[in-house]
């Protein structure tokens, strides 16, 4: 398939909302859970008596695995639908779900918010459709789940839906923009078929939903942004940075430029699983090698671009934020660790130069003193050491970033200006 056809999913919501579930129940449904698995789970189920019953061993399956940490990068949680090829960004169950849809080696295109018909919209849901929003996802798919539970009712459903179209509101997502589907992940209904279970619903299943998404814009025409994950010394080749790219295209024989280390050369080669390229595109993994660099000079947290329009280097930025959770409040001076891309940074926040009104985007105060868990603000921050960081209206896959500290992530922000 071509790479105008791919989307990266998000699938968001509480975690007892049954999105594990869901990712099992749609890589199940499209085929993607290899053949061999489900037979293994069919003689198994049929030997313990509960045959038809491999969907719910595929689940528990999965969830062991993830327990243990076996899913290799989970992101490599793939589907295919009529119309597109579907990475999952980030599932259900990964200790630090908010970072990583924030920083996330992919930015996600579209979401899927899964919400439980007998629970509602629960404090997750909120932090998860908040970040939504800051992370500029467009499109959300909005699952009420575990319809099974609540006998199918239609009133329920309803009920369900309004209380999302609230908290919709309240961020300002345009709930055109949203549709909304009664499902059961466990029990499959309106996932891959109509379910004669909801005769009263007759709007899209899931995966036509999927189907119907707005392709993503290719970031191919951006400057090229390639953050570095790891450099590696390999024998007979010398120096190799690894990383995603991000924007635009990397090819041998152009000069880059590495920042904030500020080192650059001419790129040798390109390798890709394994194989020299002559290019790599948005989303491509590779390993690649340039003229005159070696091991020291450059780190994770880099980012190579073009030489001649270089990654930018943030003497101080100015972005907007939200505080999701903060055991008190965060005043001017407060230093907590940035995560930007591949970069991990301190970084100090010199001042609050305003608090925004999250249900109208408008300014509620200027230069507050303080700001709590649920606000959003406008921050001016000066990282410790240079880190490279581009402002979200221009490259916005270089734009976003987590601020963590005591073990979780505080907040999530997008940037808005550099000072370079």
């Amino acid at each position: 398939m071509s790479d105008e056809q791919h989307q990266n999913l998000a699938i968001i919501g509480h975690v007892d909302h049954g999105k594990s579930t869901l990712v099992g129940r749609l890589l199940y449904e499209t085929g993607s859970v290899p053949e061999h698995v489900i037979e293994q789970h069919k003689e198994e189920a049929e030997e313990k008596g509960k045959g038809g019953f491999e969907f719910a061993y595929v689940m528990d399956n999965l969830a062991e695995e993830r327990e243990r940490g076996v899913t290799i990068d989970i992101a490599h949680q793939e589907f295919s639908t009529d119309a597109y090829d579907f990475t999952i960004v980030d599932c259900p169950g990964h200790r630090d779900f908010v970072k990583n849809m924030i920083t996330g080696a992919s930015q996600a295109d579209n979401a899927v918010l899964v919400v439980a018909a007998d629970d509602g919209v629960a404090p997750q849901t909120q932090e998860h459709v908040f970040l939504a929003r800051t992370l500029g996802i467009d499109e959300l798919i909005v699952g009420i789940n575990k319809m099974d539970l609540v006998d199918y009712e239609e009133a329920k459903y309803k009920e369900v839906v309004s209380e999302v179209e609230d908290l919709l509101k309240q961020v300002q997502f345009n709930t055109d923009d949203a549709g909304f589907i009664p499902i059961s992940a466990f029990e499959g209904d309106n996932i891959a078929e109509e379910s004669d279970n909801t005769p009263w619903y007759d709007g899209e299943i899931l995966l036509e939903a999927l189907n119907n998404l707005e392709p993503p814009e290719p970031p191919t025409d951006a400057p090229l942004r390639l953050p570095i994950q790891d450099v590696y010394t390999i024998s007979g080749i010398g120096t190799v940075p690894v990383g995603r790219v991000e924007t635009g295209i990397l090819s041998t024989g152009d000069n880059v430029s590495f920042q904030p280390s500020d080192v650059g050369g001419e790129v040798k080669t390109v390798e890709m699983h394994h194989e020299e390229v002559p290019k790599a595109e948005p989303g491509d993994n590779v390993g690649f090698n340039v003229r005159g660099i070696g091991k020291d000079d450059i780190r994770r947290g880099d980012v190579c671009g073009p030489a001649d329009d270089p990654p930018s280097v943030a003497e101080t930025f100015q972005a907007q934020i939200v505080v999701m959770q903060h055991p008190s409040v965060i005043t001017d001076g407060y230093t907590p660790v940035f995560h930007a891309h591949t970069a991990q940074v301190a970084c100090t926040i010199e001042s609050i130069d305003k608090k925004m009104d999250p249900s109208s985007g408008e300014v509620a105060e200027e230069n507050p003193d303080f700001i709590q868990s649920g606000d959003a603000a406008v921050v001016t921050v000066r990282p410790q050491k240079p880190l490279s960081i581009e402002p979200s209206s221009e490259i916005p896959e270089l734009g976003s970033f987590a601020i963590r500290d005591m073990g979780q992530t505080i907040a999530a922000g997008k940037v808005l200006s550099v000072n370079e």
